[in-house]
């Protein structure tokens, strides 16, 4: 789904910075070559990172219910991703480039979510605004001038554009239907077929031990 990202992003740019005539919307990495045959205004937005959001990371297990409240299915709740853009912005003279970094600034201020009017794709399908966030300074392990120096460019004024994407894992398993009657017990033999015999009692006690015998004292002599 992030290729419906990638779409969505560049539906809402156009939306919104549309008064600056004709300008292109690509997802190329800036590099130096790619810089070098870039003829016409660009708005450059580079995916650079993708991690999981362990904030949002859920366990257990999700009911998915039918219109009467029954409960039909279940499934793992969804991960979320981080997807980090550097969006740049490449014309002739640094003044253009700096208005339409202002108006990539006003369009994700103003939008802290990605509309769904402008969602394509899967994205679409589940009518849910992904949330978004700009210009928040990046973890230490994830400065922009290390991505500048891993594109072998030059460092140039640049917004940071995460938008969080919720991923399915399509592990979902069908429950059995509803309970409709009370249970119903029905003991049978499994050889002859019949009812099963009644339980027996309790066993008897035990006879009380038998006595010693006294023996008979002989008789005195006179």
């Amino acid at each position: 789904m992030i290729h419906d990202v990638d779409e969505s992003i560049r539906a809402l740019i156009r939306r919104e910075v549309g008064d600056h005539g004709e300008v292109d919307v690509v997802f190329e990495a800036p590099t130096k070559e790619w810089a070098a045959r870039r003829n016409t205004p660009t708005i450059d937005v580079y995916l650079y990172d993708v991690r999981e959001d362990m904030r949002r990371r859920q366990a257990g297990i999700v009911d998915l219910h039918d219109d009467n409240g029954h409960t039909t299915a279940r499934r793992q709740p969804p991960r979320f991703f981080k997807l980090s853009y550097l969006l740049t912005a490449w014309t002739q003279r640094p003044e253009d480039e700096h208005r339409l970094l202002s108006s990539l600034l006003t369009c994700f201020v103003r939008n802290d979510a990605l509309p769904v009017d402008v969602q394509v794709g899967a994205l679409a399908e589940n009518d849910l605004p992904l949330p978004l966030s700009l210009a928040i300074p990046p973890p230490e392990d994830r400065a922009l001038s290390d991505v500048w120096s891993a594109l072998g460019g030059e460092l140039k004024p640049s917004l940071d554009l995460v938008v969080v994407l919720p991923w399915d894992l399509d592990r979902t398993k069908e429950t059995g239907p509803p309970v409709t009657k009370p249970a119903v017990v029905d003991m049978q033999d499994p050889v002859a077929g019949r009812g099963l015999p009644p339980r027996p009692g309790p066993p008897p006690p035990p006879p009380p031990p038998e006595r010693p015998k006294r023996r008979a004292r002989p008789a005195r002599l006179g």
